[in-house]
């Protein structure tokens, strides 16, 4: 059997997968968890992939090993490739008057149109922003700038803190396309737009095609043969699209830390409603992506205020009516992204002695959720991405509640994925294709979800409680009628 294996080093845990080269099946697999943290040290994302590699019974087995991860999340280097300080993570809140700054400058549509995002407090040239303004030595002293999946990659190749070599920093399209300075048009870098937002030149990771080799891995590394050839890897949800076989008109759903909708194109879009990021994929097109930064979480915290598990959560939800009797939830437990509120908080809206129970309230917590996601379709839909099929991927696309809202929400055929480490896996999928230069054809099982009934009550209610509480200038516009 010959055996490649993929790493995901995500927000939460770095994962490892170790698979069948022919047929894609997963052999083993480890894992090692990340900081709860929203500002980390590198090295941390670092010894955590070695520990998930141990526990994975490491790789002296595997032909090639390739790394997707978190994207946007920066590390900020000096000339020996030592970080200058710690990484602030995609989803930490305190870039947004850095965002805010950046678009007063130069204005949100410049950005549009040249990098195709919308900027948001997650991009890496706001938090570059973000390190000049508020740590200025650090920055004086940064002299390239690599994300997450970049970073580990050059430290499988053998560079490292007082190693130099940040000229030997490499990267893929999808990663550079969520920096905010790429163009998906060129496929080259905006550098005049990072030195605006930074103030001075650095290096930054070369950009490599789909199908070629980031390197070979190092000598000395622990469970980690030297010689490995090293997939180009991914931004995660690229790697997803990869493992998942996206095509166009294909729409995916990922209900994880954060709440994501994306779509294959074969062209970027631009969004000057200013909601959808046009992101690249791993195959060569793009990746148009809605984000919000509550999802799956929001069911774990129903859980816990409920005192009850998620299959409970679930026949509860499943056990009160489609609107929960007028109990609406706005789920911005921290903030969010679509619609750009960093500083809004949850609110319950409609809440009357007859209706306030416990089924309803895991209804709301539920529809509160779905609705948040069903209104970046919305968005995807108003930029002429239109979608045929819808697939939910995720920690919550198996609960049964969530796939019951779906469909009374959307009007496309639903499917759920057979559970697996997408991201891993296409990740995996990029070291097999450094090693054979093509991609496999690895098969991806689906279970339909049925069809209900519409409900367009919850549509409605959603939508009037952003404008209860002033939210709805700031928002995608719902629709009361299904996708």
């Amino acid at each position: 059997m010959r055996l490649v294996a993929g790493i995901d080093s995500s927000t939460q845990s770095c994962k490892v997968t170790v698979r069948d080269l022919d047929t894609g099946v997963c052999v083993r697999e480890g894992s090692a968890p990340h900081p709860a943290a929203t500002i980390v040290d590198p090295d941390v994302w670092w010894h955590a992939l070695l520990d998930a590699v141990q526990a994975a019974g490491g790789l002296d087995d595997v032909l090639a090993v390739s790394v997707s991860g978190q994207q946007h999340t920066p590390i900020f280097l000096d000339a020996t490739g030592t970080p200058v300080t710690a990484s602030p993570l995609w989803n930490d809140l305190g870039s947004h008057p850095h965002m805010m700054a950046l678009n007063a400058e130069l204005g949100r549509d410049t950005w549009i149109r040249r990098t195709g995002l919308p900027l948001t407090l997650s991009d890496t040239v706001v938090k570059a922003r973000w390190l000049r303004d508020e740590f200025p030595d650090a920055a004086a002293r940064t002299a390239a700038i690599a994300v997450v999946h970049d970073w580990l990659t050059w430290r499988l190749r053998g560079f490292g803190p007082g190693t130099g070599g940040i000229d030997s920093l490499v990267t893929d399209r999808s990663e550079a396309s969520g920096t905010g300075y790429w163009s998906g048009e060129t496929g080259e870098y905006t550098l005049d737009l990072l030195e605006h937002a930074f103030g001075h030149p650095v290096v930054l990771p070369v950009i490599l095609g789909p199908l070629e080799r980031a390197g070979v891995t190092a000598a000395g590394l622990p469970g980690i043969p030297a010689g490995l050839p090293i997939g180009v890897g991914s931004g995660d949800n690229a790697a997803a699209a990869l493992a998942l076989g996206l095509e166009e008109g294909d729409a995916v759903l990922s209900l994880g830390t954060s709440g994501v909708v994306y779509a294959r194109t074969a062209d970027p879009v631009h969004d000057y409603a200013g909601y959808v990021c046009s992101y690249a994929d791993a195959t060569g097109d793009h990746l148009p992506i809605v984000a919000t930064l509550n999802a799956a979480r929001n069911l774990q915290v129903g859980a816990e205020l409920l005192g009850c598990t998620h299959e409970e959560l679930a026949e509860l939800a499943l056990a009160a009516p489609p609107g929960a009797e007028g109990l609406t939830l706005l789920p911005y437990f921290e903030g969010e992204r679509t619609p750009d509120l960093p500083h809004a908080r949850a609110a319950v809206l409609g809440a009357s002695l007859s209706n306030f129970t416990r089924a309803n309230m895991a209804r709301a917590i539920v529809e509160g959720t779905v609705a948040s996601q069903v209104a970046m379709l919305d968005a995807l839909a108003a930029c002429g991405v239109h979608s045929r099929r819808l697939l939910v991927i995720g920690g919550a696309a198996k609960n049964r509640a969530v796939q019951r809202v779906l469909a009374e929400l959307v009007d496309l055929p639903l499917a759920v994925p057979t559970a697996d480490e997408y991201v891993a896996k296409g990740a995996a999928m990029q070291a097999a294709a450094a090693l054979t230069g093509a991609f496999p054809r690895w098969s991806v099982e689906t279970s339909p979800v049925a069809p209900a009934p519409p409900a367009p009550q919850v549509a409605r209610q959603h939508h009037d409680a952003q404008l209860a509480l002033g939210y709805l200038a700031s928002a995608p516009s719902p629709t009361p009628a299904r996708v």
